[in-house]
C-alpha cells in the first residue's frame, strides 16, 4: 500500500509539472533599452519575425521585417519561437592604435534571443541586439547545423513618414537629396535620413568581413520602407557559382545599425559606434603601423621619387607613394608586379625604384606602392612578400572587387596577410569601411568616397562629411595647387577638408609635383607644381590622427564645422556649400586656463596671389567668440597653438 501511495504521489507531481510547463506562456516580444533609456528596440514574433524602434519616447522605426529567404524558397522565420534569452551589459573605455579620439566609450545593453522551431525543437538561429546611447545594432547568428544558401535578406527599416534621404548609387557617385518615395536605385550605405528638423537617422552595416555587402532599396510592398539589399546577384559568371552561403560550422552576419540624433553633427560625432561593433585589435606588434601625410609621385622617375622624398623631409610628411604604372599597365593581366617595368604610356622613366626606397628609408620616409587588383588576385602572396623585402611601408590596393561574399572575404584576407608581414594598407575605389580597422589597424584608410579626383564641389564634399564619414576614414586624394581647386571651391576649403575628412593616411598634393620633379609626358594628372610659399605652413603642421574631435555645426550641402585636437594644439576646419555663412563660434572646446595664438587661413579675393589665401593671427581663449564670414563654396582653417605659461 505504501509503495502504491508513493507511486501515486510521484504520478501527480509529474502531471502537475507537465501542466505548469504546458501552461507557461510563450514569449511573443522582447524589449532592449539603451543605458540612457532613449532607444528602445522591440522584437516580436507575432505575424512573423519583426521589430520596431522608439527613440526618446517616439516611434522611430515602425514594424519592420527580419530574417532571410533561402535559395529553396523557405524563410528563416518559419515556425520560430522565442527560446532562451541571454542578457549582458558593457560599460568600458578602450584606446585605439589611432583614431578620431584618444579613447572610445563602449556602453551598451545586450540581449541574445535564441529561437527554436516548434516542429523540431532544434535551436539553430539567434538575433543579438545591442542598445547603445548612440544607437541600436542587431545581427543574425547561426549555430552549427546544415549549410544554408541565402537568396535575400528580409530586413526592413520602416519609417513612420516619408523622410528626406541623402543617397548615392555607388561609393564614389554624387550624393543626392530626395524623398524616400522617389528613390529609384539600390543606395549605398551609410544612408542619412531627415525625419524632421530635429530627428536625423543613419542606417548602415558594421563588421562586414566575409558576407555580402548590404545596400538599401525602396520596398515595393510597404510605403516609407527601405529593404536590405544583399549583393547576391552578379554579372560575373564566376561569382554566380559561389552564391551567398551560411557555413555549417556556425556563423554571425554583419551588424545592421540604426543611429539617431537631433542633428547631423551629433550623428557624425557618434560614428565610433561602428568601431565598437567590431572585434578588438588582433595585431600583437603594432610598431609598424604609422599614420601620416603622403605625397603621390606622379612622374614614375627616379628624379621625381627623390624630389618627393626631399619635399617630404622638408615639409614634415611621412610617406611618398608611387601610383599606377611602376610595374606596367595596371589593367593588363600580363603586367607583373614583381618587376619594375614602367608603363610607357605614363612615363618614359627611368625609375630605379629600389634606390628611391633605400634613399627614403635613410631619411625616415616610408614608401607606399600601388598594386592593381589584377596583379594582387593572381600573385598576392608573392607580391606582398617581395615588396616587404624591398623595404616598402605599405600597399595601396587598387580597383578591388567588392560586394559579393567571395570578394569581401578575399579583400579582408589580403588585409590580414599584409598585417602578418608588417605592411600597412590603403584600399581604393568602391570599398567602404565598416569598422575593420579596429580589428586590423594596418588598414589605414580607404577610398569609397567622391574625392578630388572627381573635382567634387564643396557642397558635395559637405554631403560626404555627413554621410560617408559616418563609416570611417576616407582617402579624399586632396590637392592644393592644381587648377581644379577653384572649380571645387577654394584653397582655404582644401585645407579645411583635411580637418573635416578624417584619414590616418592623408594624401596631400595629389595632382602637384614638388620642385626638382621632372615634367614627363603622360604623368598621371600632374597639373601643378608646388611653390615654396607661406600656405605650406598649414600642411607642415597638420596631424592626421586626433586625441579629441568636436563636430560643432553643419548640415549636408550647406556647412560643416569640425574642431580636432592633437597633443596641445587644436585645429578647426569649416566648409561652405552653395550659400555664404557667418560663423559665430564660442571656442569653449579649447582647454581651460589656456591662451592660444590662432593662425587663421582664409580666402580673400582681393589678394593678388596665386591662391588668394589670407594668413593672420589673433589671440583667443575658450571664452572667445570666433566670428568670420565665409563666402559660398569657400572655407576656413585655423590652428590654435597654446602660449607657453
Amino acid at each position: 500500500m505504501k509503495n502504491w501511495i508513493n507511486t501515486k504521489k510521484h504520478f501527480w507531481i509529474i502531471i502537475l509539472s507537465l501542466s505548469i510547463y504546458s501552461c507557461k506562456p510563450e514569449i511573443s516580444s522582447v524589449e532592449i533599452t539603451s543605458p540612457d533609456s532613449n532607444f528602445v528596440f522591440n522584437l516580436k514574433v507575432e505575424e512573423g519575425l519583426n521589430y520596431s524602434v522608439n527613440w526618446k519616447s517616439k516611434l522611430l522605426i515602425d514594424k519592420s521585417a527580419l530574417g532571410f529567404e533561402l535559395a529553396d524558397g523557405s524563410k528563416i522565420p518559419q515556425c520560430l519561437k522565442v527560446g532562451k534569452i541571454l542578457k549582458s551589459t558593457s560599460n568600458e573605455t578602450w584606446k585605439p592604435i589611432y583614431g578620431e579620439q584618444a579613447s572610445y566609450i563602449d556602453n551598451f545593453n545586450e540581449k541574445l534571443i535564441r529561437f527554436y522551431c516548434s516542429e523540431t525543437n532544434d535551436v539553430k538561429f539567434a538575433i543579438r541586439v545591442r542598445a547603445y546611447n548612440e544607437g541600436l545594432a542587431f545581427r543574425y547568428e547561426f549555430e552549427q547545423g546544415n549549410e544554408l544558401k541565402i537568396a535575400s535578406e528580409l530586413t526592413e527599416f520602416s519609417f513612420v513618414t516619408n523622410p528626406l534621404l541623402w543617397t548615392s548609387l555607388r561609393a564614389q557617385s554624387a550624393i543626392e537629396k530626395q524623398k524616400l518615395s522617389k528613390l529609384s536605385y539600390v543606395a549605398e550605405r551609410p544612408l542619412l535620413a531627415e525625419v524632421s528638423d530635429s530627428v536625423f537617422v543613419a542606417l548602415g552595416e558594421a563588421g562586414l568581413v566575409d558576407f555580402a555587402r548590404m545596400k538599401f532599396e525602396k520596398s515595393n510592398s510597404s510605403p516609407n520602407t527601405l529593404q536590405a539589399a544583399l549583393e547576391t546577384n552578379h554579372t560575373n559568371s564566376e561569382d554566380n557559382k559561389h552564391g551567398l552561403t551560411i557555413p555549417a560550422n556556425g556563423y554571425n552576419t554583419p551588424w545592421r545599425y540604426i543611429m539617431s540624433a537631433e542633428t547631423p553633427s551629433k550623428l557624425l560625432q557618434n560614428n565610433y559606434l561602428l568601431l565598437n561593433l567590431n572585434e578588438e585589435n588582433k595585431i600583437a606588434n603594432t610598431s609598424f603601423i604609422k599614420p601620416g601625410k603622403v605625397i603621390r609621385e606622379v612622374t614614375l622617375t627616379t628624379q621625381g621619387g627623390l624630389a618627393c622624398v626631399d619635399f617630404a623631409v622638408k615639409h614634415n610628411l611621412q610617406f611618398i607613394e608611387f601610383d599606377a604604372g611602376w610595374y606596367g599597365n595596371e589593367h593588363d593581366d600580363a603586367s607583373d608586379a614583381t618587376t619594375i617595368t614602367v608603363d610607357p604610356n605614363r612615363s618614359p622613366g627611368p625609375l630605379d625604384l629600389k634606390y628611391v626606397i633605400d634613399y627614403a628609408r635613410s631619411k625616415d620616409i616610408g614608401v607606399i606602392l600601388y598594386v592593381n587588383r589584377r596583379a594582387l588576385e593572381k600573385q598576392l602572396d608573392e607580391v606582398l612578400s617581395l615588396l616587404k623585402s624591398w623595404g616598402v611601408a605599405g600597399i595601396k590596393y587598387g580597383f578591388v572587387n567588392v560586394g559579393s561574399q567571395e570578394w569581401t572575404k578575399w579583400l579582408h584576407d589580403a588585409v590580414r596577410k599584409a598585417a602578418a608581414l608588417g605592411l600597412m594598407v590603403d584600399v581604393h575605389d568602391e570599398y567602404r569601411p565598416t569598422g575593420y580597422s579596429r580589428t586590423f589597424p594596418n588598414l589605414m584608410t580607404q577610398e569609397g568616397i567622391r574625392g578630388d579626383e572627381e573635382s567634387t564641389p564643396n557642397d558635395m564634399v559637405i554631403n560626404t562629411v555627413f554621410t560617408r564619414m559616418i563609416a570611417g576614414a576616407g582617402d579624399q586624394t586632396n590637392c592644393y595647387f592644381a587648377d581644379r581647386v577653384t572649380e571645387m571651391g577654394s584653397h582655404a576649403s582644401q585645407m579645411a577638408k583635411t580637418i573635416c575628412i578624417y584619414s590616418p593616411w592623408q594624401f596631400l598634393y595629389w595632382y602637384d609635383r614638388p620642385q626638382g620633379s621632372p615634367i614627363t609626358k603622360g604623368a598621371d594628372g600632374a597639373e601643378g607644381s608646388i611653390p615654396e610659399i607661406a600656405d605650406l605652413t598649414f600642411y607642415d603642421q597638420l596631424p592626421t590622427v586626433w586625441d579629441k574631435t568636436e563636430v560643432i555645426d553643419g548640415y549636408p550641402g550647406e556647412l560643416a564645422v569640425i574642431a580636432r585636437k592633437r597633443n596641445n594644439k587644436w585645429y578647426l576646419g569649416a566648409i561652405t556649400g552653395t550659400k555664404a555663412h557667418q560663423l559665430s563660434i564660442k571656442l569653449d572646446f579649447l582647454d581651460k586656463g589656456q591662451t592660444y595664438k590662432a593662425m587663421i587661413y582664409s580666402d580673400d579675393e582681393t589678394l593678388n596671389t596665386s591662391t588668394n589665401l589670407s594668413i593672420r593671427e589673433i589671440d583667443v581663449d575658450r571664452n572667445s567668440l570666433f566670428e568670420h564670414k565665409i563666402m559660398e563654396q569657400n572655407g576656413l582653417a585655423v590652428i590654435f597653438t597654446p602660449f607657453e605659461k
